[in-house]
């Protein structure tokens, strides 16, 4: 994808991510405004109830008795002077109907101290808290009359919509986890791109020089004097052996790194097992002589697949299988079909690999530490082309130790 696309659909997440944040915040305050006038409908219902049982039915306001003073305060007006334990019974009761389930304290006015009488904290648990002091101004205009505190309204109504706060906070992650995933993203990017560029530029920098060694080596390999001398043969022979395996390595690296940019382009064609296995099986024998290979395929075994690909494939399994044998190397490759599909397995008795290894020998650049690595030549990208090429052709690729000795690679075909 290109910069310039990532960085819109980048914005255009970023900006509505936040458009629903914010959305989500107003949502929230109008929720909590709601609530509060909800509440405040509530109780002056509630107090007018109790107004009306204290008079015994018999009110004569001219306007509402109940005053709501500030945001928890409310102050009713009575006719009469009332016992706070009668007040207090009315006011469970009502509350209680109403479901007004939060804390409340109230007190009375009496005229003849001039004083507010401090009645009862009233609280939702069963003991009331100790030493809870509750302040009640005096009113001016009223003669009879009882106030009411709600000290825990705004705990009330922010549990009250605990739903919506839950949800802020949950987009609230959401966005964050969005633009540090985004900034992992472009990072990522950068340092693939970069990681790229290098190997292209490295491999191609290598490729140059390499290729005037070998034609130079081919050449001097040609020289009478050469032919002449055995030793002159066998240096100029490990000159050109060694640029021609440099010059795989590095074709390897292209092929990776053209993989990562957009893909191996793949040509898919029917292929016979057995001809082709026993073609590569050759090739190998004829630079590893004290190699045994037995093949079980039936003739008629085939699968869809690039030819070209699928040869490097087992070239890279049974390369693998060589170079990791401390002894003289055994391998047996052997074809069965089931349900699902076809299964290709080679089976080896080299050294074998440790389970806390065996999940990335297919990682990019990983070698699994051993003592032959110091004699072994490569980059840890081998079984990394292989998976690619499996993954491309959506088959699926499986390692194993065996119970003896060594691994057995399992290559499945899906029909």
């Amino acid at each position: 994808m290109e910069i310039k696309k990532l960085n819109i659909i980048i914005t255009l997440g970023f900006i509505a991510i936040i458009g629903i944040l914010i959305a989500q915040l107003l949502w929230t305050r109008q929720a909590y405004n709601l609530e509060d006038k909800k509440f405040n409908q509530t109780v002056n219902i509630a107090l007018l109830e109790v107004v009306e049982k204290l008079s015994g039915g018999k009110t004569s306001f001219t306007e509402s008795p109940v005053e709501n003073i500030s945001n928890d305060y409310y102050v009713v007006n009575i006719n009469n002077e009332v016992h706070p334990a009668v007040l207090e019974h009315y006011l469970r009761t009502e509350f209680t109907r109403f479901q007004i389930n939060t804390d409340y304290t109230y007190a009375l006015y009496n005229c003849h101290s001039d004083k507010m009488i401090y009645g009862k904290y009233i609280s939702k648990e069963q003991e009331s808290p100790k030493n809870k002091g509750i302040k009640f101004p005096k009113h001016k205009n009223l003669v009879y009359y009882f106030s009411i505190r709600f000290p825990d309204k705004t705990s009330y109504l922010i549990s009250s919509l605990r739903f919506w706060y839950l949800l802020t906070f949950a987009l609230i992650i959401i966005l964050l986890v969005y633009v540090y995933s985004i900034y992992t993203i472009i990072q990522q990017k950068k340092f693939s791109e970069l990681q790229r560029d290098f190997i292209n530029n490295m491999t191609h920098e290598f490729k140059t020089p390499l290729s005037s060694i070998v034609l130079a080596s081919e050449a001097l390999t040609k020289h009478d004097i050469i032919q002449g001398n055995p030793k002159l043969q066998t240096y100029t022979s490990i000159i050109t052996n060694q640029s021609y395996k440099l010059n795989n390595h590095i074709e390897k690296i292209l092929n990776i790194a053209r993989n990562d940019a957009s893909g191996l382009s793949l040509k898919p064609q029917k292929i016979i097992l057995l001809p082709l296995i026993l073609e590569i099986t050759n090739t190998i024998k004829q630079k590893n002589e004290n190699i045994t290979i037995q093949i079980e395929i039936d003739n008629s075994a085939s699968i869809i697949a690039d030819e070209f690909h699928f040869t490097n494939i087992i070239y890279n399994i049974l390369d693998n299988s060589i170079k990791y044998c401390e002894t003289k190397p055994h391998i047996i490759i052997s074809a069965y079909k089931d349900s699902k599909g076809l299964y290709l397995k080679c089976k080896d008795n080299g050294m074998g690999i440790s389970a806390k290894n065996l999940p990335h020998i297919f990682d990019k650049f990983y070698r699994v530490n051993t003592k032959k690595n110091e004699e072994i030549n490569g980059f840890g990208l081998g079984l990394f082309y292989v998976k690619k090429i499996v993954q491309q052709h959506n088959w699926k690729i499986s390692v194993e130790n065996n119970t003896d000795k060594g691994i057995t690679m399992i290559l499945f075909f899906p029909f």
